[in-house]
Formats: structure tokens, C-alpha cells, sequence
């Protein structure tokens, strides 16, 4: 544990933000989402921090898939890179899918750095699973938290999440007729690029918010 993770640095021209983005569960910071995501939020002031989780590092230099580790193994991966960073600027967490679940179980126990948090594709239940909710937590997060959702998410749809009883109701931010990675049908008439750049640009909004609050 003593061991640096290995951070790639999306930096911005004029930093406002940092954003630690956490990668979904099957594929690691070096997707295609995760590469363009974060290089939209760069062109938009914001410094992205990219990670892979210690079984993502292991499944590449293995060339073989691996399930994700335990939360309690993510959870530590995180506040390593967090450990890593300075607090030159504002520090704001979140990730993609399990990414973003991690992120927002990370500042039920401190947040007093952490200015917000963001998931992008929340998996509320696994696919066809609505009765296993993952939101036992919402209750106790302890900074502001922004859900950038599809519409037709099989991990979480708009009708299906808006239903939802909850302790704590996270700011959300729907893409039309998007998917788990936000993309949405031809017939909608929209494209992936239009969802993820809404996406991108609302989660800016978000953290300059925050920071001029």
C-alpha cells in the first residue's frame, strides 16, 4: 500500500477544479468514455485525475479479466490517490458506474476536503434486479452529490429512480433516452456526443457552483 498509484493527469489551461474520475467496473481508465469524458472536463477548466483499481491494474498486465475487488479494497485504492493529490485546489470525487458508487461511499466517512461528488451512470441495482437497491448510503453522504443519469438506464431509470423513497435525494441530471454509458437511440434523434457533451457540461456547472458558494 505503500506504493505510488499511478495518476494520468488530464490538465486544464486554467484549473478551477480537480476531479478525481474513478472507472466502471469491466473496463479501466484507459476506455474510450473514460479518455473523452475527462478530456471534455479538461477543456472546461477542470484538472481530471485518472486511476485504475488495483484489479484493473492486474487484469491488464495479466491480459485477462478480473472482477472487481471488495469495496473495502476499492475504498483504500481511493483514498490513496487522494493522498497523492495537493489541495492547491478544490478536491471533487466521483467515477463512472461502480466508480461513482465508490465516490459516494468514500464521503459518507470524510468529507471535509471533498467539495462533491459525482457519478456518472449511478448503479442503483443490477440490471433486472430493481428490488437489490445500492442506496443504503445516500442518508450519509456528507457533501453535495450530483447524478448524471440515461434515461433508459438499466442500472437505474428515470422512472424507476424518480419512484424512489430516499433518505437524502442526490441532485440528478438526466440524458435523454441515454444508456449506462449515456448513449441513446438512433430514433431519438440525438447522439452519444450531444448526451455526453450535456453531461460534461452540466457536471462543470456543478463544481464552479459549488466553488462560488
Amino acid at each position: 500500500m505503500n506504493d505510488k498509484v499511478t495518476i494520468e493527469w488530464h490538465r486544464a489551461q486554467n484549473p478551477v477544479a480537480q476531479f478525481v474520475f474513478a472507472h466502471g467496473a469491466g473496463a479501466g481508465r484507459d476506455s474510450e468514455f473514460m479518455q473523452d469524458m475527462a478530456s471534455k472536463l479538461a477543456g472546461q477548466g477542470i484538472d481530471v485525475a485518472l486511476f485504475d483499481f488495483e484489479y484493473m491494474e492486474t487484469a491488464k498486465a495479466q491480459n485477462k479479466k478480473r472482477p472487481p475487488d471488495r469495496a473495502p479494497k476499492l475504498l483504500a485504492r481511493y483514498e490513496q490517490v487522494l493522498s497523492q493529490l495537493d489541495d492547491a485546489l478544490p478536491i471533487f470525487i466521483g467515477g463512472k458506474s461502480m466508480g461513482g458508487r465508490m465516490a459516494s461511499m468514500l464521503v459518507c466517512e470524510s468529507a471535509s476536503s471533498i467539495k462533491g461528488v459525482l457519478a456518472f451512470g449511478y448503479p442503483f441495482h443490477p440490471p433486472g434486479k430493481p428490488e437489490k437497491l445500492r442506496v443504503e448510503h445516500f442518508g450519509n453522504i456528507l457533501c453535495p452529490f450530483l447524478i448524471l443519469q440515461g434515461e433508459r438506464d438499466t442500472f437505474g431509470n428515470k422512472a424507476e429512480v424518480t419512484a424512489l423513497q430516499l433518505d437524502a435525494t442526490p441532485e440528478y441530471f438526466w440524458l435523454p433516452d441515454g444508456d449506462h454509458s449515456l448513449k441513446p437511440r438512433k430514433a431519438s434523434g440525438l447522439t452519444e456526443m450531444q448526451n455526453r457533451d450535456a453531461a460534461a457540461q452540466k457536471a462543470v456547472q456543478f463544481m464552479r457552483d459549488i466553488n462560488h458558494g
